[in-house]
């Protein structure tokens, strides 16, 4: 029976991901997932953990279907990839949006200028724990930065709810009861609750009546994802429509964020910091329009998008959202001067090949690299000859790539600068 079941689901899942599907069938579609998917009803499954999970934590038991040791390319809801899978010198092979957990796992040692340096694993993003998939807890930051949710408790449903009561009801209002979740409310194509309907919220995200232990979360942030989104962007573009607050759902992303982060970005810190979930204005919105690479300012507003640099849109209309969420290039519109700056402009919600899951590296003045020899444009790599060392921190030119989910270096070209300059032109 299990394995008709597990086909069912792998079919659906596939005409979800082609688009082809006009009703939902996934595990989870928007709400509470068949029971027996998580847990062994009577005869505990080998190494089950509390509540008759599957697993021995929460975690283990999210990643027995989002991780496959099969993955030999971006698939479908896997965010992350098998340590089998990505041996030393190649990077995790997921491309969502959030980022691959993977990264967690890929500590680079190198000889610097000071002698030896190493950039861990655990530095890359959140530290979920999953004891059957070697996850721990980060070694260094026993709580969240700048709040006090303790690490050793961080999992997936931490922040998505694993029953997924929260639904978007055809009102737009959020509730935990009063209609029935026909179907996912992520995606692009997901379908519009009539009255008496209601669909999931972003993916199964925790909010202020959904709430995780020791988080007090606000609201639900709105966004929209194309119906695939786990794909190189080599060549096309994924791009999530995250949105603003609505009267019936007033939460930002970086208030949201701020659940286990609150002192990241307020004045009560006795720090400078930079400012989120707040406009861009019309200086930023114009650089990031005609923002191309270092130096060169000559742009079209219209096909400016860069996914590392995505925007809040100042709407919370589903429909205007799913219309921009693409994974073909076919929208690029840069912000609008009422579009806000957020926490995921700069970093990625799970984890990234670059420190505190950042889109980019921060860490060296160029993001791509010369060759002084041939002078072609790389990623700095330990494999590309002429390299700084300390500019390739430890990885190997298509581990780099791969962080860039595998776009070009000549995409922007010798000399590339921060990506902060995406908003901010001042190189």
């Amino acid at each position: 029976m299990k394995a008709v079941k597990f086909a069912l689901i792998v079919t659906a899942s596939a005409f979800l991901a082609t688009g082809i599907a006009t009703t939902s069938f996934a595990f989870h579609s928007g709400g509470v997932a068949e029971c027996t998917g998580c847990h062994s009803m009577h005869s505990p499954a080998p190494g089950s953990g509390a509540f008759l999970l599957q697993g021995n934590d929460d975690s283990s038991t999210c990643l027995n279907c989002h991780q496959h040791l099969g993955d030999t390319a971006p698939s479908s809801y896997h965010i992350s990839t098998a340590e089998a899978n990505m041996p030393t010198g190649t990077a995790p092979l997921q491309r969502t949006p959030g980022g691959d957990f993977g990264w967690l796992k890929k500590t680079y040692n190198w000889i610097g200028r000071e002698g030896p340096a190493s950039d861990n694993g655990y530095s890359h993003g959140h530290s979920i724990v999953a004891a059957d998939y070697a996850y721990a807890a980060d070694p260094v930051n026993t709580t969240a930065p700048g709040g006090t949710f303790p690490g050793s408790q961080l999992a997936c449903t931490s922040c998505h709810d694993q029953h997924g009561s929260a639904r978007r009801m055809s009102d737009g209002t959020i509730a935990l009861t009063g209609a029935p979740i026909i179907g996912s409310g992520s995606y692009n194509n997901s379908r519009v609750p009539a009255a008496g309907q209601a669909v999931g919220i972003y993916r199964l995200l925790r909010g202020n009546l959904s709430q995780a232990p020791n988080a007090p979360y606000q609201g639900y942030p709105m966004a929209v994802a194309p119906s695939t989104y786990n794909q190189t962007e080599a060549t096309n573009q994924v791009r999530v429509a995250y949105g603003a607050p609505t009267a019936a759902n007033t939460a930002e992303w970086g208030q949201w964020c701020a659940a286990c982060h609150p002192n990241m970005h307020t004045a009560n810190a006795g720090q400078l910091v930079h400012p989120v979930d707040q406009q861009l204005g019309a200086t930023f919105a114009s650089n990031y329009g005609t923002y191309v690479s270092s130096g060169i300012m000559t742009g079209s507003a219209s096909s400016s998008y860069l996914s590392l640099v995505p925007f809040a849109e100042a709407t919370g209309d589903f429909t205007t959202l799913a219309s921009h969420a693409r994974n073909n290039n076919s929208v690029l519109t840069g912000p609008a001067t009422s579009d806000q700056v957020m926490c995921l402009s700069c970093h990625r919600a799970h984890a990234s090949g670059w420190g505190e899951a950042l889109r980019w590296n921060t860490e060296n003045e160029f993001l791509t690299a010369v060759d002084n020899v041939s002078g072609a444009v790389h990623w700095p790599g330990t494999d590309v000859s002429g390299v700084n060392v300390n500019q390739a921190i430890g990885r190997t030119e298509a581990e780099a790539r791969a962080a860039y989910y595998d776009r070009a270096p000549t995409l922007f070209g010798a000399y590339q600068r921060q990506l902060c300059n995406k908003c901010h032109a001042k190189d």
